[in-house]
This record gives structure tokens, sequence and C-alpha cells, in this order.
């Protein structure tokens, strides 16, 4: 694949492209028409979010911590980057440091852990 491939089409048709390529299990074509992405709209949450997944998934454990430390710059209460943070720092071999992440991420969807009526 040219590098073309992964610049071509309008925000919205790499974004499609990028989603695609995710679902296939193809994790880091996903993440270089993320990347792009991210670069060109450093704001919006849901690419570098995506991304983030791409490379955790794709064993890039250091670059999806890079973006979900970013996403909770950007939006704090966020709390799927909070867990996905929480289980890369974990992969890592990092559970002191994921810990807070984890409470937090659980706090924030009120996920006690515990089944109702307990």
């Amino acid at each position: 694949m040219n590098d073309t491939y992964y610049e071509f089409g309008t925000p919205a048709d790499r974004w499609d492209r990028a989603q695609l390529f995710f679902e296939a299990n193809e994790y880091m074509t996903a993440a270089r028409i993320l990347g792009g992405l991210v670069e060109e709209v450093p704001e919006q949450v849901a690419p570098r979010l995506l991304l983030a997944r791409a490379y955790y998934h794709s064993a890039r454990l250091t670059k999806a911590e890079a973006e979900l430390r970013e996403v909770l710059e950007r939006n704090p209460v966020e709390d799927y980057a909070r867990l996905m943070l929480g289980r890369t720092l974990e992969r890592q071999g990092r559970s002191a440091e994921a810990a807070p992440h984890l409470r937090m991420a659980a706090a924030l969807t009120g996920d006690s852990g515990l089944e109702p009526g307990q």
C-alpha cells in the first residue's frame, strides 16, 4: 500500500476507513490512518481514542499510553480512556500505577464490582 492511500479522502472518509481496518483486526493499518487524522484534528477525542486502542491491540503499549494520557489531559472524565490507561499500565507490569486509573474508571461508570443486592 502506498502512503497516499492513508491520506486519501476527506477526514470522514479516512475515519470510516480506519474503523473498517480496526474492525478487521488490522490494527497497524488503522493506526497509520488514524495517526494522520489525529494530527489534523488533535482536539477530537474519538480518533485519538481509537488510535490508542489500535496501539494497545498491536502491543505498542508506550504509544497507547501516550495517546490515552493526551485524551485524559483534554477530557479528565473520559471513563473509557481511564479504563484503557489502567489496562495498558497493567499490561506493562505497572499495576501500582494502574490502580488509581482503574478505580477512577469504576467510579465514573458507577461500577462498584458488586452484583446488585450485595
